[in-house]
């Protein structure tokens, strides 16, 4: 396993300090593996994820209306 020295500024240690607490971690580094597997499941790219995958299929399966710009899109709207 990897390791490494990091520097963490005051506020960067007391949150890792509170997320090793409020979920019962043995130590900082599994806090800090915690916010790290967050980070990846919430914010890295959307078609990694499956819930992506899903929502892709469905609108795959629907059907759109396509326009050559977005003028078009607005006189579409209007005439509605």
């Amino acid at each position: 396993m990897p390791q490494a020295i990091i520097n963490l500024g005051e506020r960067e240690d007391r949150i890792l300090t509170i997320v090793k607490g409020k979920f019962g971690l043995k130590n900082k580094s599994e806090a800090m593996n915690m916010v790290i597997n967050q980070f990846e499941e919430n914010l890295l790219e959307p078609e990694l994820r499956p819930e992506f995958k899903e929502e892709l299929s469905k609108i795959d399966k629907g059907s759109f209306k396509k326009f050559k710009s977005i003028e078009d899109l607005r006189r579409e709207i209007e005439n509605a």
